[in-house]
């Protein structure tokens, strides 16, 4: 119920849903052939808060949204808007079955079961950085992302301490940071060096750079910490970023794609050798539902929410929350440039000029299997988690 989020482990075996009004994680067998899903019953098959529903008992579920799972498969990470927290499970690699850790929850209420957050405040999205040795969570009502240690032998996360705890607009005890009003996206470079941030509110994409040694984050103040649409100090401008709400990196971290959910538009930005952006130009910069300036126009793109790059490169997924479509774009690998699939293969849905889909209502998050072969997509008003087979 409420299926916000999505997750696949790498070894392609399981599917994981946040799902925000069953106050739960609904967990999946994958079919590694064919790609379908089945749910175990009983507690292998999800874990909630109180354990309702049969599930696997669990603290601080309560509006489950996102989703990361440690590259080594053996932790699960998920942020709870409502709860404002985030919590930690363990993952059995054989069963995919997951049991939340000691002190596996940290929230910005005090409420029993948890432990005391900084800056925890509508937690909306969180990532995990490839070396294991930490996870952030994006802030929403916080204004900020906080940064957690992850202790790779046991899972444990842990706020690193003072202003290296979080970084906000105006959060005391944070560190400073800018455009950073409501994150609800982010992406973390290959190399661990940047944090990418999606920031609604400030209408904008925030460049955070990471210390590889502590984890802590900080922020350039002249220009190439952020990107924004409205002129603001210590920012670029950019182009239709408004309610700036997922950012996905491509194979070796060359471009960055950007969903908005009030300009209704995917962007596009060439990603530096040092983690800088830059906006690409001209009608090659973003595709907008409703024609814009600077933008080519995109079909059934109305609030797209989710986007994800395909692991060999060839295309870019968004999915939109208002018209529930799964727009299919092609990327030329070279220049990062995308472009929407002509006729009804450039996208799947109700919308009319799309190929039909079913149980899409409200579709808001999207995963691509490791084998390339299926795409997986949350269906917030449906309440459902769609299967899709990815034709190449």
């Amino acid at each position: 119920m409420g299926s916000r989020a999505i997750a696949i482990s790498r070894d392609g075996r399981n599917v994981y849903v946040a799902s925000s009004t069953s106050r739960a994680i609904a967990i999946f067998h994958r079919d590694r052939r064919t790609g379908r899903l089945t749910q175990p019953a009983g507690k292998g098959g999800c874990i909630s808060t109180g354990g309702g529903g049969s599930c696997a008992k669990a603290v601080g579920l309560a509006g489950a949204n996102s989703l990361a799972i440690s590259r080594d498969g053996r932790n699960l990470y998920a942020t709870a808007r409502a709860a404002n927290a985030v919590t930690s499970f363990k993952r059995n690699p054989k069963t995919g079955a997951l049991r939340q850790l000691p002190g596996g929850c940290i929230s910005g209420l005090a409420q029993p079961g948890c432990v005391a957050g900084e800056a925890l405040v509508a937690p909306d999205v969180l990532v995990a950085s490839r070396d294991g040795k930490n996870v952030y969570a994006g802030s929403f009502f916080g204004n900020a992302v906080a940064a957690f240690v992850r202790d790779p032998s046991t899972g444990v996360l842990t706020q690193l301490s003072g202003t290296a705890a979080c970084i906000a607009e105006a959060t005391a005890g944070c560190a400073t940071g800018v455009a950073l009003g409501s994150p609800e996206g982010m992406a973390i470079s290959a190399n661990g060096g940047q944090v990418y941030v999606a920031s609604a509110l400030s209408n904008a994409v925030a460049i955070l750079t990471r210390d590889p040694t502590s984890g802590a984050l900080t922020q350039a103040t002249d220009g190439s910490g952020c990107i924004v649409q409205a002129a603001l100090t210590g920012c670029v401008t950019g182009v239709q970023l408004a309610g700036a709400n997922a950012v996905a990196l491509s194979p070796g971290d060359t471009h960055a794609y950007v969903t908005n959910l009030i300009s209704n538009t995917v962007d596009s930005f060439n990603r530096s050798s040092s983690g800088t952006l830059t906006q690409k130009l001209a009608t090659t910069g973003c595709l907008a539902f409703l024609r814009a300036v600077g933008c080519s126009f995109g079909r059934a793109m109305s609030a797209p929410e989710g986007v994800e790059v395909s692991p060999d490169g060839r295309n870019v997924y968004a999915v939109a929350f208002a018209t529930g479509a799964v727009d299919v774009l092609d990327r030329n690998r070279v220049t990062g440039r995308v472009a929407q699939k002509p006729g009804r293969a450039g996208c799947v849905g109700p919308s009319k000029g799309c190929r039909p889909a079913r149980a899409t209502r409200g579709a808001s998050s999207i995963a691509i299997s490791p084998d390339r072969r299926f795409v997986y997509v949350t269906a917030f008003k449906s309440n459902a988690v769609d299967v899709f087979r990815r034709k190449r």
